[in-house]
């Protein structure tokens, strides 16, 4: 996409956050991995969705001649 409009003055940024606190797990109809999903979050400090907007907004005020191209956002305590 970015190859594609950069021309035309369009910024594209990738945004990958790692575990957010949502209430995502709870949609899991798979009882196994909603389980892991709970584990997972109860074994960290999840990012909050605050912390990911703030990130996008870093990315989306910067200069016109700036692109952030990728944000890869994890909590501190994400192993995987």
């Amino acid at each position: 996409m970015r190859q594609e409009i950069t021309a035309q003055g369009v910024r594209v940024v990738v945004v990958e956050p790692g575990f957010v606190a949502t209430d995502l797990a709870s949609h899991i109809t798979d009882p196994a991995t909603r389980a892991m999903a709970k584990e997972m979050q109860g074994s960290m400090r999840t990012l909050q969705p605050e912390d990911i907007a703030a990130a996008v907004l870093y990315a989306v005020s910067q200069p016109s001649h700036v692109s952030v191209n990728e944000i890869l956002i994890r909590p501190t305590d994400q192993t995987r």
